[in-house]
């Protein structure tokens, strides 16, 4: 019998295969890609967009098209999306010719970081060259068919260019599996050359059928699991990190019961946040550079160590200097041998999360951490949770410091609610004082970083939200410095009728780094939003800038809520929110704080090198400190 096909562009193909790909989770099973975020332009308008178009008109919900305003906005929309899905699902992002696929390489950067899935589409130059050079091409003489979107490469988990019709069936096979695959997956780019789009081919019937790719949960290997129970077992100060793969592998039962039967006290990374809800009897909070005086304690004198979905970023580690107990040992737990082979270990578990947690709670049924250091972890809790009532404590301050400001703001959070969050002073803020209560309800993406992802971020995780059926409310806590680079998609936002609620805080500047600035000398330099000193060419005497960000968020069309500074403006924030969540469209609430106004030191500490030499006395005193903080570094081998 003769194999059926369709005569298809490249384009339509491509779409029709994306609305037909499953992803399956045990019980569950969702659209692997939810809808495709697209900018059009020159290299994909009469392509790939005439293909988007097509099919929304015969089939409306097959691959659900949304509109965006910036590129890199658009990736930071199917991270965002990913995360509420726990890795099942993300959007798929299509950008034009040159400088809109070239927008979308730091959302790529920052999924490939995360591990988190987000399928791109950026178009490419002819594949003919029957036009030579095009518009918004690149040229380089000594490689002429070097193009803007070989520059994903280096930032993609999967990278491949469809320069022929045919190549798109494996191509897209290919790319569905690092998609899905939790050991593997992150940014992957599909790069599509203006003509291969429009191209025409007999595509077989079997490319376009509904397709299921099913999650992996490895099971740890028995040699594996034995040494790592032993280790447990002779341990006598055990700790668990807790990353974000407990929470893609929907492990946080797991991690509670074997943290409820053997006593072991668990901290958590940026990505873990949510693994333990804030008020369990073994959870000390965050760990490391931005982490708890509880946490970081007893990670200090941890002989074993059982990292459990962490990459181990140098904020876990406190650039390594957490862990001093001269033997520590590590277990690790990943499905990413990469991962799980971190910091020399012998006992690493290349498994599921979810899996391998089962597992050794069932071999260590008896084991129990001694009283004493049961007490001493508890303890160390409670001392904490003193020092962030007073933090998160309302002082009537005309400019709040950011605790209060957190503390407004999950005064009238519910406990599902979604918090989102990326840059600056917030992460280091939220990690010590936000208190937990749900396993989706802490985002914040700290592997990259990134700057302008929050509100783009929070649109996709509530459209993540929205495909789940769960209707929870969405917070975006974001600085003036990361609201500035990318707060475009506000319109997106109203244009959808996505609610969302954003939370800008007003600080005049960097404030993160302003602060870092000092540590090494720098003086705030450059940090400040003033105008220019013409006379010393610098921004550190003028006048501070009378930018309007209430104005410029009132322009998109959202509802925004202004708290003037002054001694109630933490009550009026507290209503602020309180309304916000009462209404059913986006809503931004600006506030102002005060940038010198710190949290509560953690005890943790981050690497960042000063220099050696200066002819500044403060960059001298902090070399010299940076000196003595460096002797508290391990090799962690």
């Amino acid at each position: 019998m003769a194999m059926t096909t369709r005569r298809m562009t490249v384009g339509q193909a491509l779409v029709e295969f994306l609305g037909h790909q499953w992803t399956v989770d045990g019980d569950v099973r969702v659209r692997t890609i939810g809808g495709v975020i697209g900018i059009f332009g020159h290299g994909n308008v009469a392509g790939l967009g005439q293909a988007i178009k097509q099919y929304n008109v015969t089939q409306p919900h097959l691959l659900p098209y949304h509109q965006a305003r910036n590129e890199q906005a658009m990736v930071h929309q199917g991270v965002g999306y990913a995360r509420m899905h726990r890795r099942r699902a993300t959007l798929a992002a299509a950008a034009s010719v040159g400088p809109g696929a070239a927008n979308m390489l730091t959302g790529a950067a920052l999924a490939t970081a995360n591990r988190l899935p987000v399928l791109l589409l950026p178009s490419d130059t002819f594949a003919t060259r029957v036009a030579d050079p095009v518009l918004q091409q690149l040229e380089h003489p000594h490689d002429t068919s070097m193009q803007v979107t070989d520059a994903f490469r280096p930032v993609s988990r999967f990278f491949d260019r469809v320069e022929r019709p045919e190549q798109l069936y494996s191509i897209a096979l290919a790319a569905m599996r690092v998609l899905t695959d939790p050991a593997e997956t992150g940014a992957v780019t599909i790069a599509l050359p203006e003509d291969v789009q429009a191209e025409a081919v007999d595509v077989p019937a079997g490319f376009l059928r509904d397709r299921e790719w099913h999650i992996r949960h490895p099971v740890p290997e028995r040699w594996a699991l034995d040494a790592a129970v032993a280790a447990i077992r002779d341990a006598e100060r055990p700790f668990v990190i807790a990353g974000g793969g407990v929470l893609y592998s929907g492990a946080e039962d797991a991690l509670r019961r074997l943290a409820e039967a053997t006593g072991i006290p668990v901290g958590t990374s940026q990505a873990g946040g949510g693994a333990l809800n804030w008020d369990h009897p073994q959870y000390l909070g965050g760990v490391g550079a931005t982490g708890t005086t509880a946490a970081n304690r007893i990670a200090a004198d941890a002989d074993v160590v059982i990292g459990i979905g962490t990459r181990y970023s140098d904020f876990t580690t406190g650039s390594r200097s957490a862990f001093q107990n001269p033997d520590v040992t590590f277990v690790n737990v990943n499905v990413a041998s990469f991962d799980a082979y971190k910091h020399g270990t012998q006992l690493p578990l290349i498994a599921d999360a979810r899996e391998t947690l089962d597992a050794l709670l069932a071999r260590l049924v008896g084991y129990r951490v001694a009283p004493e250091y049961a007490a001493r972890a508890g303890q160390e809790k409670r001392d904490w949770d003193v020092v962030v009532d007073q933090a998160l404590r309302a002082t009537g301050a005309a400019l709040p410091g950011q605790g209060e400001i957190i503390g407004a703001v999950h005064s009238a959070s519910g406990p599902r609610d979604v918090l989102v969050q990326a840059a600056g002073s917030l992460p280091g803020d939220l990690h010590k004082l936000w208190r937990v209560r749900d396993p989706l309800g802490y985002h914040v993406e700290y592997a990259f970083s990134t700057m302008g992802y929050e509100i783009a971020g929070g649109l996709g995780a509530k459209r993540g939200l929205a495909a789940l059926g769960d209707d929870r409310e969405v917070i975006v806590m974001v600085g003036d410095g990361s609201y500035l680079m990318l707060h475009s998609e506000l319109a997106t936002a109203v244009a959808e009728g996505i609610k969302l609620i954003v939370v800008l805080v007003q600080n005049e500047g960097y404030a993160s780094i302003g602060h870092l600035s000092e540590t090494v000398g720098s003086q705030r330099f450059g940090t400040r939003y003033r105008h220019l000193d013409h006379d010393r060419l610098n921004f550190e005497s003028g006048d501070l800038l009378t930018v309007d960000l209430a104005a410029n968020a009132r322009s998109y069309g959202i509802d925004v809520i202004e708290v003037r500074p002054g001694k109630d403006a933490i009550e009026e924030l507290t209503a602020a929110v309180a309304t916000a969540k009462a209404s059913s469209g986006p809503t931004l609430i600006h506030i102002h704080s005060d940038p010198f106004a710190y949290a509560p030191d953690g005890g943790g500490w981050w690497d960042v090198p000063v220099a050696q030499v200066s002819e500044l006395d403060s960059t001298k005193r902090a070399y010299a400190d940076y000196l003595e903080q460096r002797k508290k570094q391990r090799p962690l081998l």
